[in-house]
């Protein structure tokens, strides 16, 4: 998870929402990455969505049986969708989302009974603390710098 980390850490310096990424299988890194959502202009652009694209291209097929991603925030939908097609092993998240993670908190897409050809295992809460800090740290600091943006009313 401190790869993890160390990738959302390079989303923060761009600006970006510090959501970070790896890929391991053997018990090495095979990719990371990082959001880059804002950077490419493209909703598609979440850290697992990358980390996903960048094994499959790497190792030549779109099956990751024997991955385990290590990611700083419950996984959205999207990238829990994502997970589930290209076959990863589990997932072991830090922070939770209770806004739109999609393993536990808003929906538990990886538990459902029928419909998925494959089972993905999962771990939540690793280095919690730590993944939520940067959350809210960010959000905090988009609150201030868009507070200070604010017009003061106009008391003609």
């Amino acid at each position: 998870m401190l790869e993890a980390i160390k990738e959302a850490e390079k989303a923060l310096d761009l600006g970006e929402c510090p959501i970070g990424c790896v890929l391991v299988k053997d018990g090495k890194i095979f990719t990371r990455s990082h959001n880059l959502r804002l950077t490419r202009g493209n909703a598609l652009a979440h850290a697992e969505v990358i980390a996903i694209d960048r094994a499959c291209k790497k190792l030549g097929d779109w099956r990751l049986e024997d991955f385990d991603m290590y990611v700083t925030l419950e996984p959205c939908t999207m990238c829990s969708g994502a997970i589930i097609q290209s076959r990863i092993r589990k997932v072991y998240f830090g922070a939770y989302e209770p806004k739109s993670g999609a393993v536990v908190s808003c929906n538990d897409i990886f538990e459902v009974s029928h419909g998925h050809n494959h089972k993905v295992e999962f771990e939540g809460g690793i280095m919690e603390k730590e993944c939520s800090r940067m959350m809210l740290d960010f959000f905090r600091a988009i609150r201030k710098r868009d507070a200070g943006k604010k017009k003061k009313p106009d008391n003609r």
